[in-house]
C-alpha cells in the first residue's frame, strides 16, 4: 500500500501528508484524514468525518458522515500535546453516522456500528461484532467474538464479555458499588449469555455461560450457568435447558442449536462446527471446556 490520491474526493477535504491511502479509497465532502491515518483499500468514507492520526482502518470498510475516529482521550484536553493512542480497526468495518471511536483500541473484523455510537479508549473487541444505536462502551472493556450489542446499551469500565454474547436494549453494566467512587468493578458475561432488554447488573458480578437474564430483571448477586434470572432483585427461577418452545414443544436452549443467522456455523450446525475445531480454535472462542449440555 503507498500514498496515493483517492479515487475519488468531495469538496474541501484535508489529507495529511503522511497520511497512507490504499486503492480506490472514495472520500466524501469536508473529510478530514490526517498524518499517520493508514486507509486501506476500497475503504468509502463519508461527509463531514474526522479520521485522525495512528487509526488504521481495514481494507473494505465504510464510514458513515459525521464520525470521529481515533478522537482524543482525557489526556489531550489536559496539554494539547498528541499523545501516541493508535486505533486499530479490522477490514469490512461498517460505521454509521454520529459513530465516534477513542483512540487507543483494537476492532476485529467485521465490525459494525449503528448510529451515534460511542467506544471509549482501551477497549478490546473481537470480530464480528455489532453495537447498536445510541449504545456506549466505556473505557477498558473487553468484548469477544460474534457479540451483539442491541440499541441504547451502556458497557461500563472493566467490563468482559465474552464470545457469543446478546446484549438487547437499554441493558446496563454497572461497575460502581460505592457510588461515585473510584473503586471500579466490571461485570464479566460468560459465553452465549443472553441479557434480555432493560436488564440491569450490578458491579462485579458474573453472568454464567448459557444464563439468561430476563427482561427488566436487576442482577444483585452472581447468575449461575444456564439459570434464568427474573425480577428484582433477581432470582433464579428455573435452567434455560427446560424452556420449550410454545409451539413445537422443542427445547429452545442453548440458543445456538437453533440459530444459525451471522454465526460461523451458519453453513451446518454448531456441533458440526464446534467439532471441526482443533484446539487452539476452541481457545480462541474460550470454549474448549463447553458445560455438559
Amino acid at each position: 500500500m503507498q500514498h496515493r490520491q483517492p479515487a475519488q474526493q468531495g469538496a474541501h477535504c484535508v489529507i495529511g501528508r503522511g497520511a497512507v491511502l490504499g486503492k480506490n479509497v472514495t472520500l466524501g465532502h469536508h473529510c478530514v484524514i490526517e498524518d499517520g491515518t493508514v486507509l486501506g483499500d476500497d475503504v468509502f468514507v463519508d461527509s463531514n468525518t474526522i479520521v485522525r492520526g495512528g487509526v488504521t482502518l481495514g481494507a473494505g470498510s465504510q464510514v458513515g458522515a459525521n464520525c470521529i475516529l481515533g478522537e482524543y482521550p482525557v489526556d489531550f484536553y489536559r496539554d494539547h500535546a498528541r499523545h501516541d493512542h493508535p486505533l486499530v480497526i479490522g477490514a469490512h468495518a461498517l460505521l454509521r453516522s454520529g459513530t465516534i471511536l477513542y483512540g487507543g483500541s483494537t476492532i476485529g473484523q467485521g465490525f459494525q456500528t449503528g448510529h451515534n455510537v460511542t467506544i471509549r479508549e482501551k477497549t478490546t473487541i473481537g470480530d464480528h461484532v455489532s453495537v447498536g444505536t445510541l449504545s456506549d462502551i466505556q473505557g477498558n472493556c473487553r468484548i469477544g467474538n460474534y457479540v451483539r450489542l442491541h440499541s441504547n446499551v451502556h458497557i461500563g469500565q472493566l467490563s468482559r464479555v465474552d464470545d457469543f454474547v446478546w446484549i438487547f436494549p437499554y441493558v446496563v453494566l454497572t461497575n460502581d458499588p460505592t457510588p461515585p467512587s473510584g473503586n471500579f468493578a466490571g461485570v464479566h458475561v460468560h459465553s452465549f449469555a443472553i441479557l434480555a432488554t432493560g436488564a440491569l447488573v450490578m458491579p462485579g458480578l458474573e453472568i454464567g455461560q448459557d444464563a439468561l437474564v430476563a427482561a427488566g430483571a436487576i442482577v444483585t448477586k452472581p447468575v449461575p450457568a444456564y439459570a434464568v434470572v427474573v425480577g428484582n432483585p433477581g432470582r433464579v427461577s428455573s435452567d434455560v435447558r427446560r424452556i420449550k418452545n410454545k409451539f413445537t414443544g422443542e427445547p429452545v436452549y442453548p440458543w445456538r442449536h437453533h440459530f444459525t443467522t451471522y454465526m460461523p456455523w451458519s453453513d451446518s450446525d454448531f456441533t458440526t462446527w464446534y467439532n471441526a475445531l482443533d484446539l487452539p480454535q476452541k481457545r480462541h472462542y474460550g470454549l474448549e471446556q463447553i458445560e455438559p449440555e
